[in-house]
């Protein structure tokens, strides 16, 4: 049966590619790329040759429904993002929903994804965990912070590397300077770090020291009232 595969890829070590993603790539009749020179570089080390297209946040509204005929029509199609899981902060999310709505079969491989690794590593709860991806930039990005500073749940926020310290400053305000936080970059690669502490130390660290790379922020949730008795009598 015809269907779309959502294929993640490597958020930096190209170790991190498995055995099933390859062969998916190699027997689809397209990959669509978020940026085919990108993709490019990836099926190049991997010795696959096949066609792509480009599908990203400003076609992929337009070809979404052309894309799914083609699969009914007897294509194998599979989608990658340029690092990652496609549709997590990437796009997909359109095309896949297309594919749900004409019938389309949609399978999605397990693989990398920076969020996860990055809330392992943090040491801070998650068994429940609220994924914010990256905050509005201007319109709404205030509201939504303060509809977030009740949150009992670990919260995790991509952000870039030039805004990380602007970032980390704004969430001390909003959710008190002494509140847990994770910092983790270039998951995968040679220089990946992970820096622990309250946001306004790790805001600190960060303003004497450029950050680099793609940002995860794993931000610790509100204790409630019992939990901080219960620090209180330990």
């Amino acid at each position: 049966m015809t269907k779309l595969t959502v294929v993640p890829t490597p958020v930096g070590n190209l170790e991190d590619m498995t055995f099933r993603a390859i062969r998916v790539l190699k027997e689809a009749d397209l990959i669509l790329a978020e940026d085919t020179r990108t993709t490019g570089i990836l099926l190049k080390h991997f010795e696959i040759e096949n066609r792509m297209q480009s599908h990203h946040k400003f076609n992929e509204h337009k070809t979404v429904g052309q894309i799914a005929a083609r699969i009914k029509a007897g294509e194998n199609i599979a989608l990658v993002s340029d690092a990652g899981t496609p549709a997590i902060s990437d796009p997909g999310f359109m095309l896949v929903r297309e594919c749900v709505k004409q019938g389309v079969e949609v399978e999605c491989l397990p693989g990398a994804t920076a969020f996860v690794p990055a809330l392992v590593a943090s040491g801070l709860p998650n068994e429940k965990f609220c994924f914010e991806g990256f905050l509005p930039q201007k319109k709404g990005r205030q509201t939504r912070l303060k509809e977030l500073s009740t949150e009992y749940r670990t919260i995790i926020f991509y952000e870039s590397p030039f805004r990380l310290v602007k970032t980390l400053v704004q969430l001390a305000e909003f959710f008190g300077a002494d509140r847990q936080v994770s910092v983790s970059r270039e998951i995968s690669k040679i220089h990946e770090e992970t820096v622990r502490g309250t946001l306004q130390e790790v805001a600190a660290h960060f303003s004497v020291n450029d950050p680099r790379g793609e940002i995860v922020i794993v931000l610790a949730g509100l204790k409630d009232k019992k939990d901080k008795e219960t620090e209180k009598d330990v």
